[in-house]
């Protein structure tokens, strides 16, 4: 039992009796849904936490929810919604909530649908996923469909009837956002390059939807004389490849000002141009890893967006649990905001990460 919230605290504030509290937590008794609901909620408010044993059987099961996620390490980015995620397990065990956990390939579409289906086959109360693979995460969705599994999505949303809820950023408004930073940054007009540091771009919705965004933002304003060049680097961990391709990229296009990576690998572009001016070459990148917070602070790239990725990974949990708790119905799409993150704020919003 949490040692400075006790029964009478919670009594107090809900306007009930001890012993009504009493019986919410032990499921006995009569109480009206009403002033169980209010209980429950103020439980959580003050952050009270009754042994696992007996929060069980007051819901009288264990809530598991599964969690598909890429492999711990195998990119910093996605080590922080998968953190998130147990962060809020920790601040909801008391309602008998368990993750159950299953890691992926990051860079194998099969083995993400292959992870998926045995997760499925357990057969969790919800399951919580980035859909990495746009193909992949479609049939994913179908057997969820099936196994009647609700579902939240976080980083990428993908339409299907079975998305109870997408939490993450508007990947196409990003681009558009991206589109307007660089423009002011470039020191008048000159081409952009679009670069694309991943596996299978076209199967990731959320690369393409970026794209989409930057492209309109200087069509709709007619903004001509900012031509986008496009390149997908597979090849991203090979320093040597990388680089070749980037000064290649930068002798047939002369006029490039400005790159955009359009995910949270801008440091690798940054190590891979070592040596190259960057007085002049304006960067924009996501999410705020070690490695890229250390070249803005360096003024090797001049913006991050923030994806808010251990947030994502937070909220998708505390969503579920309101869900199956407190029956709250869930907003189907659910944006956080596009924080803007150069070297003068920067350590704000670290400080803020780490506080999440």
């Amino acid at each position: 039992m949490n040692k400075r919230t006790t029964i009478k605290d919670i009594a107090a504030q809900a306007g009930v009796s001890t012993g009504t509290v009493d019986r919410v937590i032990h499921d006995r008794g009569r109480v009206s849904v009403e002033v169980k609901e209010k209980v429950l909620q103020v439980m959580q408010d003050l952050n009270f936490e009754p042994n696992l044993i007996a929060s069980t059987l007051a819901f009288n099961r264990i809530l598991t929810m599964g969690v598909l996620m890429p492999a711990l390490h195998s990119d910093p980015y996605w080590d922080q919604p998968l953190l998130g995620m147990r962060r809020a397990q920790r601040a909801v065990k008391h309602y008998g909530v368990v993750l159950g956990e299953q890691m992926f390939d990051l860079f194998n579409p099969q083995d993400f649908q292959n992870k998926a289906l045995e997760l499925i086959a357990q057969k969790p109360d919800a399951l919580v996923f980035p859909p990495i693979f746009l193909k992949e995460s479609l049939l994913i969705l179908d057997h969820c469909a099936e196994a009647q599994i609700p579902t939240i999505l976080i980083n990428t949303d993908v339409e299907h009837p079975q998305v109870m809820s997408y939490i993450g950023q508007d990947s196409y408004q990003s681009g558009v956002l991206a589109g307007k930073l660089l423009q002011f940054a470039m020191d008048g007009p000159g081409a952009i390059l679009l670069l694309n540091l991943d596996k299978e771009t076209a199967n990731a919705k959320h690369l393409m939807d970026k794209e989409r965004g930057l492209r309109h933002y200087f069509s709709q304003n007619k903004l001509i004389n900012f031509p986008i060049h496009r390149q997908d680097v597979e090849e991203f961990d090979a320093p040597e490849f990388l680089k070749a391709q980037l000064y290649n990229l930068f002798q047939q296009y002369k006029n490039i000002k400005a790159v955009f990576v359009s995910n949270s690998r801008a440091y690798k572009l940054v190590e891979a141009l070592e040596g190259h001016p960057f007085d002049q070459l304006r960067i924009l990148g996501f999410d705020l890893i070690p490695n890229n917070l250390k070249f803005l602070q360096m003024g090797k790239v001049d913006f991050l967006i923030n994806q808010n990725a251990n947030y994502q990974g937070y909220s998708a949990i505390k969503n579920l649990t309101d869900y199956f708790i407190f029956k709250k119905q869930l907003p189907r799409v659910q944006h956080l905001p596009l924080d803007i993150v150069v070297a003068e704020n920067a350590a704000y919003y670290t400080k803020r990460e780490l506080g999440n």
